[in-house]
């Protein structure tokens, strides 16, 4: 029992010093040119900009599948009057 005191004694009576360190972070990823301003609106707030731009070339059906699914499955705030203009957008972000 004096062993574990003394021990506890011990660690109390240690002083632990911090050094200040710097952390550098990444640079943030360039953001999408303004004219896909209704895509960085809706979707960077979950996706990256290098996300959306890798993604495989979509037909404009399979991407206004996807803006309803982000919207039921998701809950993403997507306004309704926003698809197609979302869509168009989209696929244009994919050079189409």
């Amino acid at each position: 029992m004096k062993l574990i005191l003394a021990l506890a004694g011990l660690a109390m009576a240690a002083s632990v010093t911090f050094k200040n360190k710097t952390i550098d972070y990444p640079a943030d990823p360039p953001g999408l040119p303004d004219r896909f301003e209704l895509v960085t609106q809706n979707c960077t707030g979950c996706h990256s900009s290098e996300f959306l731009t890798a993604q495989p070339k979509l037909s404009r059906a399979t991407w206004a599948a996807e803006v309803a699914k982000m919207r039921r499955v998701y809950k993403a705030p997507i306004e309704p009057g926003d698809d197609a203009k979302l869509v168009e957008a989209l696929v244009a972000l994919q050079g189409g």
